[in-house]
């Protein structure tokens, strides 16, 4: 892009999130989104970043890590005026790695139907908060108000994963997990204060309970620390030598969810079918994401908003993205049988 591009793109990227992504989710990233399209000053500072580091999400977590106000939300145009170097050269180094324990929420109906014990191998770990579905408890609320809630064997967890459940039967068992490894290109340690903060900071402000159920989950992590190793998954022999490291008596299960839309399309394919070839596949994307389903995804009647729960590209069950739903699509019967 030119100068006068990347100006448009910073004006066009946060123009949208200010209209459609940050409503009823943060009322500071909303102005803070206004200001970045309007403040000539401020659009320049963001143009200066490279165009795969400027979403507004990271843009703003870095901000508030540096130290940014956030009251009266009108000074974050000053502060980034004072400290645009800062502020370019660190978000030239970051990426998002949002590690939401709730979306174990959205993966349990599908690691439910695999027989255990199974070696957890997820891509695009982060910290690796999505290794331990066994380890956290689950309450589902039925369109009745009815709730069904699963705790681990040892007892209830510090962390409660609260989902809406709508169809199907709710699934009735934890996952046996003997072994718990991720891969990324950045792993973050549960145990660091500097990595928790990163972690806590990508939580946008106005998102209740969130910083706390990462910071609980984030202690059960360090706890016993799943073994997390830095690489690219998308290259060829990188996932397949990480699975080989896995005990051969427990079922390999990969999981890449919300992570593949971070892969070039190119790279996406292939990919899905490493993991595939290694054992049981369990992914949360977008329907129109790939075309790796069993069965095609008709789009037009998908929820709007929601990803698709599939296990080996069969779909299960329409889901939010972070896991505060599922809707079982996959027969009446459900996980009975």
């Amino acid at each position: 892009m030119d100068g006068v591009s990347e100006l448009d793109d910073v004006r066009t990227r946060y123009d949208r999130f200010a209209g459609s992504e940050a409503p009823g989710r943060s009322a500071l990233y909303a102005t803070w989104a206004r200001i970045a399209c309007d403040d000539v000053d401020v659009t320049a500072v963001l143009a200066r970043i490279p165009a795969t580091h400027r979403q507004p999400p990271l843009v703003f977590a870095v901000s508030r890590l540096l130290g940014a106000p956030e009251d009266p939300p009108a000074a974050w145009a000053e502060w980034v005026r004072r400290n645009a170097d800062r502020l370019v050269t660190e978000c030239s180094t970051r990426t998002i790695q949002t590690n939401e324990p709730l979306r174990c929420a959205a993966l349990l109906p599908a690691l439910a139907l695999i027989q255990g014990p199974i070696a957890l191998l997820e891509v695009g770990a982060s910290a690796g908060l999505c290794l331990y579905p066994d380890r956290y408890s689950y309450a589902y609320r039925s369109p009745d108000g009815s709730v069904a809630r699963l705790d681990p064997a040892t007892g209830p967890s510090t962390v409660v994963l609260e989902s809406e459940w709508r169809g199907g039967a709710i699934p009735e068992r934890l996952p046996d997990v003997v072994w718990r490894a991720g891969i990324d290109l950045c792993p973050l340690d549960p145990a660091s204060p500097a990595d928790r903060a990163w972690l806590t900071g990508l939580v946008w402000p106005g998102e209740e309970g969130r910083r706390e159920r990462i910071i609980a989950a984030a202690d059960i992590a360090a706890a016993d620390p799943p073994n997390l190793v830095r690489g690219d998954a998308a290259s060829p022999g990188v996932l397949a030598a990480l699975a080989a490291s896995a005990p051969r008596d427990a079922t390999l299960v990969v999981t890449t969810p919300g992570v593949l839309a971070h892969v070039p399309r190119a790279r996406r394919t292939p990919l899905i079918a490493a993991a595939r070839s290694l054992g049981r596949w369990v992914t949360i994307d977008a329907p129109s994401l790939h075309e790796e389903w069993t069965h095609p995804v008709d789009v037009a009647d998908w929820p709007q908003g929601r990803f698709v729960l599939a296990l080996d590209g069969g779909v299960l069950a329409a889901v939010d993205p972070l896991g505060a739903s599922v809707e079982w699509r996959h027969g009446a019967d459900g996980f009975r049988g």
